[in-house]
């Protein structure tokens, strides 16, 4: 295992990505970016060194990550279109560059991976059969990682690899999301928020923070970790569909703005327009995680870090709207003082 401060960070302008190679700058990791629109290479920015290159050239990858002690897989393709096309190809690169240099490969991890037969709890060795072409990629993206890490006769050299899976996304920094997608609209003041499942059903929630910062403290932590180690973040669990939506409109009224309405998310529209839209087509596939309760266990995370980083619900959702721009940000607007009545959706 390659030993030093040196951090390669593929994905570096995404939510995921950026937010982790910030933590680690901050935790005084050397950061290098990939990106294709570098305008230099070696430049420095945000205390970072960029060069440009593209996941999908293995000797860009591989340049980048000489003298990495770890390689952050955060990247997507472009706006997740083709999917099927360039996720496995990048993970390769990343796996050939790590065993090259002897990096330990992070990637965080997500529950598309699972299908029904694995719900409502899901904990790290549960059968994964998702339902879904996106969960397909993912499980075989996972099965390369793991494979990676069992020395062959022909190829005894191994990478290790630790994997964080979370919820659902939120975060200042996080456009492609369901809280940025589905919930509210960036850019603008929250009239409505649109919630996916029905009243009554649970589901999980990460704050982006949190996971970056429950990443960093693995990577510090992976000497003592198996070669394979994944993890799941209990995160913020809404117990009953209704919670998100509700620390949405606390966070709204004490900004001093109304009180936003609660409306059913209108699955028929993306129904409707999910032929001609990618984007709606993924949101479709992925409605089972929001018929029924999933929830993920962290037993298995406490045990190695003692406790899950965890920000307040209110803190993180306020944060979150104001990163998005949809909450004033002069500290001088005072709240309403006529308590609210909270919302409820129709089952």
């Amino acid at each position: 295992m390659a030993h030093g401060n040196k951090v390669l960070v593929l994905g570096a302008t995404g939510g995921i990505g950026g937010e982790v190679a910030r933590q680690l700058r901050g935790a005084g990791w050397q950061v290098v970016a990939l990106h294709r629109s570098a305008p230099h290479a070696g430049e420095q920015r945000d205390g970072m060194a960029w060069r440009r290159g593209d996941a999908m050239r293995p000797e860009d990858v591989l340049a980048a990550a000489e003298g990495c002690a770890v390689i952050v897989h955060a990247v997507n393709p472009p706006g997740y279109r083709r999917w099927g096309e360039l996720v496995l190809p990048m993970i390769d690169n990343t796996i050939a560059a790590a065993t090259a240099v002897g990096a330990s490969v992070v990637l965080p991890g997500t529950v598309y991976n699972y299908g029904p037969d694995a719900f409502p709890v899901l904990r790290e060795d549960a059968p994964q059969r998702p339902l879904t072409r996106k969960g397909a990629v993912r499980v075989e993206l996972e099965r390369r990682l793991q494979q990676a890490t069992v020395p062959h006769p022909l190829t005894p050299a191994t990478c290790r690899v630790i994997i964080v899976r979370a919820g659902d996304y939120f975060g200042p920094q996080v456009g492609n999301s369901w809280f940025a997608q589905g919930l509210v609209k960036p850019g603008r003041p929250v009239a409505m928020v649109s919630l996916p499942g029905n009243a009554g059903v649970g589901h999980q929630w990460s704050y982006l923070p949190d996971v970056a910062r429950t990443m960093v403290q693995l990577i510090e932590r992976r000497a003592d970790l198996p070669g394979f180690a994944p993890f799941h973040m209990a995160g913020h669990w809404d117990a009953d569909g209704q919670q998100m939506a509700g620390a949405i409109r606390r966070a709204v009224v004490t900004s001093g703005g109304a009180q936003p309405a609660v409306r059913a998310f209108p699955w028929w529209l993306v129904a409707l327009a999910s032929p001609f839209v990618a984007t709606l087509r993924e949101l479709r596939e992925m409605r089972y995680l929001w018929r029924e309760p999933v929830r993920m266990a962290n037993d298995k995370l406490r045990a190695v870090l003692g406790t899950e980083p965890h920000t307040p619900l209110d803190e993180a959702v306020r944060t979150t709207l104001l990163g998005l721009g949809c909450l004033p940000t002069d500290p001088s607007v005072k709240a309403p003082e006529t308590p609210q009545s909270p919302a409820r959706l129709p089952a």
